[in-house]
């Protein structure tokens, strides 16, 4: 079974980040959460990894910032 991989991991991590904030750049809050949420989608269906995904959405969960402690 995969395991979540938490390590620096994307080549061009600076470049990616500077990209998906253009990607937002103008969008209404409304609009910004939609695109979020479509991304999230189209990566986790990359994934396809069902435990993956559950180790993801913890992990987010319980990240500084997170909604839980």
């Amino acid at each position: 079974m995969a395991h979540l991989n938490t390590s620096a991991n994307i080549a061009g991590a600076d470049d990616f980040y500077a990209e998906l904030l253009a990607t937002h750049e103008g969008l209404s809050k409304a609009e910004s959460d939609a695109l979020n949420a479509r991304l999230i989608l189209i990566l986790a269906n990359h994934i396809g990894d069902r435990a993956v995904l559950t180790e993801a959405l913890a992990a987010a969960a319980n990240a500084p910032g997170g909604d839980k402690a």
